[in-house]
């Protein structure tokens, strides 16, 4: 062995020899951090943006929590979910105004009208390690969410049977699947809603005083039931999230110091003949709002965080006494 080739060997077992101001010898990096520096960007490379997106709209973990939360994840789990339901008063063009209220840090995130789900979808990608608690009044559509987070492939392979059956006689199966309102299996269900409210009249979920869908048809020759890669993003997006059926009174008195809750109720009709609360057989009227606000006043004061979109109540309310 010549001079050099001691002198080298020697120099690389000098690197793991622990020196007398170490309290234990330096160790290789583990499977994890490898994992971590694969998911990271290289050390010169400048910092993007917050809300900075690959084209093909995958967002890619640049901090620390989000590498390592994503470490063992699919594909998929590097998406920001988009909601898989159409709902009216959706939030999804509203988020970048929303984005400045958001916090900053989040461990607990409450929501009592999951409704769509784009504030959750939209903060899970950013804080991924949040704990969530959806909730809703609507039996059928929290049913919806647990079958997209533990069953997507059996949902859309479902979806497909109904639509292939749609496409052959539009009219007769819408009706045949409205009609059909206490189906007892819950993928069937999930499946039922997802296929009612993407071949709708402009996507809408309204129910009569027995609870019952009774939208009519809408224009589509041929609707997109579903996204494959986006529901299987939504999956990912609400493992761990815990689904309930559960009002909003309820859910609130959950809440504590530290917690985020977004509440996003029907809205308070901006005039008679612009009022829709019919998303459950259980109106949404003037004295649930009032609970509402009382509801929210309590909360703050035990230190939780909330945010809350509605129409201009207090307007409306000057205009009838008026």
């Amino acid at each position: 062995m010549s001079e050099r080739t001691r002198r080298t060997r020697s120099k690389k077992k000098a690197a793991y020899t622990a020196r007398p101001d170490q309290g234990s010898d330096p160790k290789p990096p583990s499977a994890v951090v490898r994992k971590l520096r694969r998911l990271l960007p290289p050390k010169n490379a400048p910092k993007p943006h917050a809300d900075s997106r690959e084209p093909d709209g995958a967002l890619y973990a640049y901090d620390r929590q989000k590498a390592l939360a994503y470490a063992d994840a699919p594909d998929v789990a590097r998406i920001e979910a988009q909601p898989f339901l159409k709902w009216a008063g959706g939030k999804a063009q509203l988020l970048a105004q929303f984005d400045r209220f958001f916090p900053d840090h989040l461990d607990r995130y409450f929501e009592p009208f999951i409704g769509g789900g784009a504030v959750f979808f939209h903060l899970k990608a950013r804080f991924p390690q949040m704990r969530a608690f959806l909730r809703d009044n609507n039996a059928e559509l929290i049913n919806a969410y647990a079958a997209v987070r533990e069953t997507p492939n059996e949902l859309m392979r479902r979806l497909d049977q109904h639509l292939a059956t749609h496409l052959a006689d539009r009219e007769h199966y819408y009706h045949l699947v409205r009609s059909q309102h206490h189906l007892a299996d819950p993928i069937e269900r999930a499946a039922r809603m997802v296929f009612l409210n993407k071949t709708c009249f402009n996507g809408l979920w309204r129910v009569n005083a027995r609870g019952e869908f009774n939208v009519p048809i809408g224009s589509h020759k041929n609707p997109a039931l579903y996204d494959r890669d986006n529901l299987l993003a939504a999956s990912w997006a609400l493992r761990g999230a815990q689904l309930a059926v559960q009002d909003f009174r309820t859910t609130l008195t959950e809440t504590r110091g530290g917690d985020f809750v977004y509440m996003d109720p029907p809205y308070y009709p901006l005039s008679p003949t612009a009022s829709f609360t019919s998303y459950t057989k259980e109106d949404f009227g003037p004295e649930e709002q009032r609970e509402l606000a009382a509801l929210f006043a309590d909360a703050a004061r035990r230190g939780a965080r909330l945010m809350l979109s509605n129409s201009d109540t207090k307007s409306n309310n000057n205009r009838q006494e008026a």
